[in-house]
């Protein structure tokens, strides 16, 4: 049969010849297929003329923050040993400053240039690794970076072998491919997407439960101690829970910064999320399972629009403490980027930020202000052979709402 170039066409017709399957094979299929993925087509999809904002459209600041933190964790790698015992400052040869999901480059285009700003001795040291599936937007790194472009080491789809320094992960969790399964009264069930073809020779996508694809699904409920209740649907997120065990295996020292959007696993498994949490945003406008439909709302136009899911930061939390990472802070976005513009107190190695700059105030409450990016996104910071140090993202309040 011939393919039609639509790629949702071709999403339902790969979909009806491999299928049913999982939503976290079909959100692969849909996401990051080489020809037909959402993400993989496109070195940008976020922006006015992109389906959704994150921190980075903002403007320059959020990376200009941001970089206040990584400065002040260099430092705290060049006076601590080991085992987290305070030394004299000593810096290391290298400083590895890596972004997972780093898209087109724009964030660490903005923390790199701040750091040559304040930081020089900490710039000419830095090694900079851009981890990013996408080839159309690897393509686009070394133009994004501009003037700051010496510094980027690695442009690949995976992440370094071995880090000395600083890895952020900003919105990348949440774009991972999840499992949905659902609790009958009989037990926990799975959801697959299968595909029907019409009588005019197009194409629907629905759904269709079966038999869970792996005993790892309940098993991951099992630790949590989770108990669904029947007719509650909830995503599983196995792939982050293996983004993070890899991520720290490979950190030899120094830190993780997550930033994404979720909560702890009693309340994203809880009766408030029981309809589940996949999301579909294209052209600004989110839907979801509150939608009423018989079709969910991220079947359609698949290949077209942005999928998503809440994370379980419980799991990822867990994960890391079993491959020997300290939580080192769990807060609202708000929260930790108040701590790096010195309101805890304390302004020192705070962000210099010019609050007088009309566009750099609407920037900082776009970022800042409750019940937008900054509640809805948690910042998760772990360390490794680092100690506990008390860190500048932490000084203001460690608080999840």
């Amino acid at each position: 049969m011939p393919r039609s170039s639509s790629p949702s066409r071709k999403i339902s017709e790969l979909v009806h010849e491999r299928g049913p399957l999982t939503v976290a094979a079909f959100m692969e299929l849909a996401l990051y297929d080489p020809s037909v993925g959402y993400y993989a087509r496109a070195a940008q999809r976020s922006g006015r003329a992109g389906d959704f904002f994150t921190s980075v459209d903002v403007g320059p600041v959020f990376g200009e923050l941001l970089a206040a933190q990584v400065v002040e964790m260099a430092h705290v790698l060049e006076s601590r040993s080991q085992d987290g015992e305070l030394r004299a400052p000593n810096p290391e040869p290298r400083f590895d400053l890596v972004e997972a999901a780093a898209g087109n480059g724009r964030l660490s285009a903005d923390i790199v240039r701040e750091i040559r700003r304040v930081e020089p001795a900490l710039y000419a040291r830095l090694r900079l690794h851009l981890v990013e599936t996408s080839a159309a937007a690897r393509s686009a790194h070394r133009d994004v970076l501009g003037d700051v472009e010496e510094t980027l080491v690695r442009s690949s789809p995976d992440l370094p072998d071995a880090v000395d320094g600083v890895l952020i992960a900003n919105e990348l969790l949440d774009a991972m491919p999840v499992h949905q399964v659902v609790m009958r009264r009989e037990g926990l069930r799975e959801v697959y997407v299968e595909a029907e073809q019409l009588a005019a020779g197009d194409w629907r996508l629905g759904t269709t439960e079966g038999p869970l694809s792996s005993p790892a699904l309940a098993e991951y409920l099992d630790a949590l101690e989770i108990t669904l209740e029947p007719g509650w649907l909830a995503e599983i997120n196995l792939a982050a829970v293996e983004w993070i065990r890899s991520a720290a295996r490979r950190l030899r020292r120094g830190f993780i910064i997550v930033i994404d959007y979720g909560h702890r696993a009693g309340e994203l498994y809880s009766a408030s999320h029981s309809a589940g949490t996949l999301t579909t945003f294209s052209a600004h406008r989110a839907d979801g399972s509150e939608r009423l439909s018989s079709t969910p709302a991220w079947l359609e136009d698949a290949g077209e629009r942005d999928i998503t899911a809440h994370v379980d930061f419980t799991s990822i939390e867990n994960e890391a403490r079993r491959q020997g990472l300290a939580t080192l802070g769990f807060l609202d976005q708000t929260y930790f980027l108040l701590g790096l513009v010195g309101a805890g107190g304390s302004n020192a190695g705070a962000a210099r930020i010019d609050s007088a700059d009309m566009k750099t105030r609407l920037a900082l409450k776009t970022l800042l202000l409750p019940g937008g990016l900054g509640s809805t996104h948690k910042v998760l910071i772990l360390g490794k052979n680092v100690g506990t140090p008390s860190l500048l993202g932490c000084a203001y309040r460690v608080r999840v709402t």
